[in-house]
């Protein structure tokens, strides 16, 4: 590595640590709060059913979706030119979909854009009388734009900056900007390793003076700050790749972890499990998938589908995703 590549990696290093561990009091405060209720938890649900099938633990695994959402780091490693599309089925009248777009960057970057979008449908209006009146519907966004380098052919260090966009109600809505920040680091051909600070600023901002006038006022909600280790290993001897995480968010520790089997070279079988945490306090989420490929003329396209346990509602989530990769 030449002296400059080792002053980039020193540099880097140290504002990452220093985003970790010496946030302004007001975020690192946010530490004292347990991760129920807190903002943005929609945002954190994860990102198409690749990712959520395997347990959203896919922080140091690079592949043929380059989804930034998960480690801006990804996207150097990306020999591809990449869309992709996913849309979910949750019950309790909610929505949930994604697009994205992906590319490399010549001599050694890539960039990536991103759009997450939630929302709920069918709320019930009422009066003081209790009669329905209307129906009303929320829509919470992030805009995600991605760009990573490598700073040596096993090294790449990335950032998202992600406009957060939330319609709460009419004349309620919160326009914001947070960052995330990358590092993926290739050990050999069957290890690699992540480290992911997310959600840096990330908050919502609302104000009420519209709705209420005089009675409104000005309120902010921080999303909890993501710190994640996370790992990949690739068998050179076994086709498949297995992935962890560990995570500290808010006040508490949780850990994930997925596999991926293919099964033919058009067929590969995923499961994982997400959101375990050592203090019990939430119940673990199960989830199982696969995806079916082959090359259509000079695109190669990736229907994936996948299926999320959800412990505290009355249904599960079904993901279906489409992956096109172009030459």
């Amino acid at each position: 590595m030449s002296r400059r590549q080792t002053t980039y990696l020193g540099s880097f290093a140290v504002v990452l640590l220093a985003t970790c561990y010496l946030m302004p009091l007001d975020v690192s405060a946010q530490n004292s709060y347990a991760l129920g209720g807190l903002a943005g938890s929609a945002m954190r649900m994860g990102f198409g059913a690749r990712g959520m099938t395997m347990g959203n633990s896919i922080g140091a695994m690079t592949n043929e979706d380059g989804l930034s959402y998960y480690n801006p780091a990804i996207v150097p490693f990306q020999t591809e030119r990449t869309a992709y599309v996913s849309t979910g089925f949750l019950p309790l009248d909610r929505s949930l979909n994604f697009l994205s777009y992906t590319q490399s960057l010549k001599p050694a970057g890539g960039f990536s854009l991103a759009i997450l979008n939630a929302g709920v449908t069918k709320i019930e209006g009422r009066n003081s009388d209790g009669l329905q009146t209307e129906t009303y519907s929320t829509s919470e966004n992030e805009f995600l734009f991605s760009f990573g380098t490598k700073i040596r052919p096993d090294f790449a260090i990335g950032v998202s900056a992600k406009i957060l966009y939330y319609s709460l109600f009419e004349g309620v809505k919160s326009t914001t900007v947070g960052f995330d920040l990358g590092i993926l680091y290739k050990l050999n051909e069957e290890w690699a390793l992540g480290l992911i600070v997310g959600d840096i600023n990330s908050k919502y901002k609302w104000d009420t003076s519209t709705l209420y006038g005089q009675d409104g006022n000005t309120t902010i909600e921080h999303f909890p700050l993501r710190r994640r280790l996370a790992i990949c290993y690739t068998p050179t001897y076994f086709r498949s790749r297995f992935s962890g995480e560990i995570e500290w968010i808010g006040s508490t520790w949780l850990s994930r972890a997925g596999a991926e089997i293919p099964l033919h070279d058009n067929l590969t079988l995923r499961g994982g499990i997400d959101q375990v945490a050592y203090d019990g306090s939430i119940n673990a989420k199960p989830s199982l998938g696969f995806s079916l490929q082959g090359p259509v003329a000079a695109w190669k396209p990736i229907l994936t589908y996948g299926y999320i346990f959800e412990p505290y509602s009355a249904g599960g989530i079904h993901m279906l995703s489409l992956t096109v990769g172009f030459e």
